[in-house]
């Protein structure tokens, strides 16, 4: 039997001893070792930050937009807004937008708002509120100049394709006294998002806005320039620079009809994949109009249009009036002539008069003549000409190998693809049209074969590991935690102890006086409680407890001996 400790009976205490008393909450305390309440203090304090750690991160929630591409000045007073709120806030894209918790976005934006923040770079009609008292007539066009300008400003940059714009207005003081007043001008300066264009119809829009917002201000005075200083507006002519996009689009659109159209109808005969075309339209967009009058002649058989008649008659019978030398003479009768007149002198007819009546009749007639009035307008967007090319690939046949050979289209076949072409697309040598078509071996790569992503690689299943890394990774380390450190600790504390081997457990059996060390535990031996011997010891004990002692006794003496 091993000298270092003494047997304990099924009571707790030792032969001969008293039995135990329960231990105090103090004398537990004391009795527990330096290493295992170390071990304790450390993991309950790392369980409590983890805790700690997981509740913040849960509170933390989901980041969303509050404001984005915010000057230095607005962003530093929403931040200081939001700081004094204290609401957490996130600074993303290298400090160009702010982000607050997903349940307090709308929240946080009234509460800006109600301040007025963000204010803004651009200052509009708010600039008149701080008219200074004395100021000139200069200092007030200038204000409400710069006033005029930011409200336009404002206006612009509230288009979808538009992130900033600049407006300068040119407006000429205006005095009785000139004869001839200059009229305002305008210059917009618009800059557009990554990959947004501004149609014809918007640009129209941004110059009419422009206009229409200063007296006198003529839509040809308005310029329109992008960020690389391209005029989008019209010319000071009025003609527009080039071609605008309504019109590129619709040169695209034929371009691409035709491209259909040839490999349509070249596919069937060579096969997929085997045929390149490319379609150069010329289009005129230019409008025309001519006024032509025609005037055809009355000639032929068909009869004349009358368009209108004249007819005038007048007749003169009037008896002679006397006439001659005065006297009796010339008051007598006239006597009747035995001679014929005929042949009679010039005086004497004159003499006796005329006595015949005169007629006179004037007759005009107007005849209608055939006039054609024709108007001429040429449409817009007619093809002036096309350039078309085409390639096509050899002719690729596998034997019963399963080699492959390519052959060249022969110069027959080739004819025949040119014409196919040419009936395809509508082809008019007269208009300058012209066509190449080609045979080439076509270059075939390589494509890699794309495996699909496996279900861990799936987008969705990255963002869900990504969002429970946080958690479990909190949760790994309570268990580590737990199992490593404080499972043990407590397992050393919960132990069973006996009140005499509090402070007093004795570490020798042959000097029963001599007590262990502060903080020592006596390791007490327990007897298998499945051995027929135990049991048989137990019940001896009960009955006869002198008899035990004595036996005992003797053990230790001849231990001793």
């Amino acid at each position: 039997m091993d000298n270092a400790l003494a047997p304990t009976l099924p009571n707790g205490g030792r032969p001969g001893s008293a039995p135990a008393r329960p231990l105090s909450l103090g004398e537990r305390i004391a009795a527990i070792p330096l290493k295992s309440m170390v071990m304790l203090t450390v993991g309950v304090a790392a369980l409590v930050g983890v805790a700690l750690a997981l509740a913040l991160w849960s509170r933390s929630g989901d980041y969303k937009l509050l404001y984005a591409n915010l000057s230095d000045k607005d962003g530093g007073a929403v931040l200081g807004q939001l700081s004094q709120m204290n609401i957490p806030y996130r600074i993303t894209e290298g400090g160009g937008a702010i982000m607050v918790p997903a349940d307090k976005v709308h929240d946080v934006r009234l509460k800006l708002a109600q301040i007025g923040l963000p204010k803004g770079t651009t200052s509009g009609f708010e600039l008149m509120d701080n008219a200074r008292f004395g100021q000139t007539q200069f200092q007030e066009r200038l204000t409400f100049q710069r006033a005029l300008e930011g409200e336009l400003v404002r206006s612009i940059s509230s288009l979808a394709a538009v992130s900033a714009a600049r407006v300068h207005l040119a407006l000429p003081q205006q005095n009785g006294f000139f004869r001839e007043q200059q009229k305002p001008s305008a210059s917009v300066l618009v800059q557009l998002h990554p990959g947004r264009t501004l149609d014809r119809a918007q640009i129209a829009g941004i110059v009419h806005l422009v206009s229409s917002s200063v007296p006198e201000l003529s839509p040809k005075a308005v310029s329109v320039l992008d960020s690389s200083g391209a005029l989008l507006s019209a010319s000071a002519d009025g003609l527009p620079q080039g071609l605008d996009a309504n019109q590129l689009q619709y040169v695209q659109q034929i371009e691409s009809s035709y491209v259909k159209r040839v490999v349509d109808i070249l596919e069937p005969v060579l096969g997929r994949d085997n045929v390149r075309a490319n379609v150069t339209a010329e289009v005129d967009f230019s409008q025309t109009e001519a006024t032509d009058e025609l005037y055809k002649p009355n000639q032929g058989n068909a009869p004349a249009a009358v368009r209108s008649a004249q007819l005038s008659e007048s007749i003169n019978g009037a008896a002679a009036q006397p006439s001659g030398v005065p006297g009796a003479a010339s008051n007598q009768p006239p006597v009747p002539a035995t001679a014929p007149l005929t042949g009679a002198s010039a005086p004497l007819q004159a003499a006796l008069g005329s006595t015949a009546p005169s007629t006179r009749r004037d007759n005009v007639t107007n005849y209608e003549i055939d006039k054609t009035v024709r108007v001429t307008r040429a449409a817009t967007g007619m093809v002036k000409r096309l350039n078309t090319a085409v390639v096509v690939n050899h002719r690729v046949s596998t034997d019963a190998k399963g080699k492959t050979t390519s052959t060249p289209l022969s110069s027959d076949e080739i004819e025949k693809l040119t014409s196919l072409v040419q009936e395809s697309i509508g082809f008019n040598k007269e208009r300058g049209d012209s066509l190449k078509l080609i045979n080439a071996p076509f270059r075939v790569e390589a494509v890699p074969k794309i495996e699909p992503l496996p279900v861990w690689k799936q987008p969705w299943i990255m963002d869900l590991l990504r969002a429970a890394a946080v958690p479990a990774a909190l949760a790994l380390i309570a268990l580590l935690v737990y199992g490593g450190i404080i499972k043990p600790a407590v397992k050393d504390v919960t132990a069973p102890l006996v009140g005499s081997q509090v402070n007093t457990v004795v570490a020798d059996p042959l000097n029963p006086d001599t007590p262990a060390l502060p903080g020592q535990r006596a390791a007490a031996l327990e007897a298998p409680t499945n051995d027929k011997r135990v049991v048989d010891a137990r019940e001896l004990a009960k009955s006869n407890p002198a008899a035990v002692a004595h036996i005992v006794r003797d053990w230790v003496n001849t231990e001793s001996a």
